[in-house]
């Protein structure tokens, strides 16, 4: 009886887990237009010059990414020029804009 217990526990953390990092794809996209995402990343999320392309990326990944730029990790070379955009990202915002950019085609 533990263990079934325990098994749907761990069922109904995944399944919150998951509800949690869905994002709102159009919130994202105003969050994108409204926090300077486009001067870097570009209107429709291609990159430009040294900014990486951003569009179909990877949801997840895109909010493992954004949460260490939000908690001053160095991620990449182009680190702190994301570290001050993300540190007043909520979550919510994070969620919402992985969903906009992993959108982009």
């Amino acid at each position: 009886m533990k263990k079934l217990i325990l098994v749907a526990a761990g069922i109904a953390m995944a399944a919150g887990m998951a509800t949690a990092q869905a994002g709102d794809v159009e919130a994202g996209q105003a969050k994108y237009a409204a926090s300077g995402c486009v001067g870097c990343h570009g209107p429709a999320g291609q990159g430009q010059a040294i900014f990486p392309k951003v569009a179909g990326s990877d949801e997840e990944h895109l909010v493992e990414t954004m949460t260490k730029y939000r908690a001053g990790e160095a991620v990449g070379p182009n680190s702190a020029m994301m570290m001050p955009h993300a540190m007043n990202l909520s979550d919510d915002d994070i969620a919402n804009l992985a969903a906009y950019m992993a959108s982009l085609e």
